[in-house]
């Protein structure tokens, strides 16, 4: 079983690395732009729609027939019972190994089911055309968007379907071909959303050739798999929508580590782990569905490292949004990155908070100190947090930083701050190492600083805080407590009334 795996990787990662290749060497050659789609159509339509199926879903069994709409066949739309007055919703999938649909589209499908009971939800199967060398089933992606659109426009020219009232969901190559379906369609639809849509061949490339916010009144994209390897990634890094979604930056997913995969997935089976974090976009398009109580939120910032120092925390003119299907239009916003980070598993929602502190030095601290802080709240505590700083904590500035809580700990009490010994963990240990060899004086004098006050902005509320100190002063191996204070910050002062 490992070593059949292992093969299957190897075989994956021979296939993408062939396309990247072909992609760099002939790039006019593998990449179609719509135009030319249009234009050199190469399989005849009628044989065409014969290898892609318009799969209705009426049962939450996806091993289930259901019901095929057939463009041309006005039969089949009584069939299946379309009705053209509520939603339409398709799913279309990506490149596939297996020649069979993964699981993540059992659970997207009845996701969308139980969300919008309802509405039109239509699989579009072109698993025949998607059971190809990567490279050519890249180059199926335009005929496929084209087929799409013939049924859209069939659709509106015998039962009236309002365009608006479209929604298009395509993961990998299945959001490419959505698209070229909205390239193709006769008027405009209502909304694309990208699930981490496929890179190679596609990164760097006009916007006809990929998808774009031209294709639907409202393109949101998720990147979860933007990672690149030889040059290039699975996932496309560029923003490609209205709005263009990063969990936990694009890059490393929680619970998509080896050791994660390999605890949850089949003993052995590395494909999954190789699939963990691309297919994260559809998981967490199925959390925005199946969890709206529970909605998460991004933030629009320049770049993910702006956001780890929690700056980008604000909601104001439009530069916070729900994710995935919970996602909100914006007004005369166009490629614009949004940030969050998420849980490991559903629901992957949590709380961020930035927060900023001013560090005076008071005495030998020419070391880069290891702050923890612990949030109290009204309903829970939370574990030691790490004050993650890229370039280190900084002496006589203030430092800003985000923290992020898996669970909701109710309305913040007080915070715990921590100054790490240097028995306490070995970063501890390398940090004093390296202070006690440029200071010998360090090893007989205490260091000290002192941290009056921590502000706090609550990015899922947007309220603000001050936590003071009656201690201010910390060493390593010590601990402080900050309470609510006021400090001009979180409430404006009080007007003086005049009698």
């Amino acid at each position: 079983m490992v070593e059949k795996s292992i093969r299957i990787a190897i075989c994956l990662c021979f296939i993408l690395c062939h396309s990247f290749s072909a992609i760099a060497a002939a790039p006019d050659e593998n990449a179609h732009s719509k135009d030319d789609a249009k234009d050199n159509f190469s399989m005849d339509p009628d044989r065409l729609h014969d290898r892609i199926k318009y799969n209705m879903r009426k049962s939450f069994d996806l091993d289930d027939d259901g019901c095929n709409l057939q463009p041309g066949k006005k039969e089949s739309i009584e069939e299946c019972g379309f009705n053209a007055t509520v939603k339409t919703i398709l799913i279309i999938h990506g490149w596939t190994m297996s020649g069979l649909f993964e699981s993540w589209m059992h659970k997207l499908v009845a996701a969308v089911q139980r969300r919008e009971s309802e509405a039109n939800v239509v699989v579009v199967d072109w698993l025949r055309l998607a059971h190809q060398l990567y490279p050519d089933a890249v180059n199926h992606t335009h005929r496929v968007g084209q087929s799409v659109a013939t049924l859209l426009d069939w659709l509106q020219e015998e039962e009236k379907l309002q365009l608006e009232d479209v929604h298009m969901i395509g993961y990998s190559l299945g959001a490419h071909v959505a698209g070229y379906a909205g390239t193709f369609v006769n008027g405009n639809i209502g909304r694309i959303t990208g699930l981490d849509p496929a890179g190679p061949m596609f990164e760097g490339t006009e916007s006809h050739k990929r998808l774009s916010p031209d294709d639907a009144d409202f393109v949101d994209v998720l990147h979860t798999y933007t990672r690149g390897a030889l040059g290039v990634s699975i996932g496309i890094q560029e923003p490609i929508g209205h709005i263009d979604i990063y969990p936990n930056g694009g890059d490393v997913q929680p619970g998509c580590s080896l050791g994660d995969v390999l605890t949850t997935a089949a003993a052995g089976n590395f494909v999954e782990v190789m699939k963990c974090e691309h297919e994260r976009a559809v998981h967490l398009f199925v959390d925005s569905l199946m969890n709206k109580d529970h909605v998460s939120y991004a933030f629009q910032c320049t770049g993910p490292d702006r956001f780890k120092k929690g700056i980008c925390l604000s909601c104001r003119k439009n530069r916070c949004n729900s994710i995935g299907y919970n996602s909100k239009k914006m007004r005369k916003r166009r490629n614009s990155k949004m940030y969050l980070k998420t849980r490991a598993d559903t629901p992957f929602g949590g709380y961020h908070y930035q927060m900023k502190m001013h560090v005076f030095d008071r005495k030998n601290a020419d070391s880069d100190p290891t702050f923890y802080v612990k949030l109290h709240g009204s309903h829970n505590d939370t574990n030691n947090l790490s004050v993650d700083i890229a370039e280190g904590v900084g002496l006589n500035l203030t430092n800003t930083f985000l923290v992020f809580t898996e669970d909701d700990i109710g309305d913040l009490l007080k915070i715990s701050l921590r100054w790490e010994g240097p028995s306490d963990s070995w970063s501890s240990v390398i940090k004093h190492l390296k202070s006690s060899f440029w200071s010998w004086s360090s090893k007989r004098d205490k260091k000290v600083v002192e941290v009056r006050r921590i502000r706090v902005k609550a990015g899922e509320t947007q309220k603000k805080f001050t936590f003071c100190a009656e201690k201010t002063e910390i060493s390593p191996g010590e601990d402080i407590t900050f309470v609510k204070c006021r400090d001009g910050w979180e409430v404006k002062p009080r007007k003086r009334l005049h009698y």
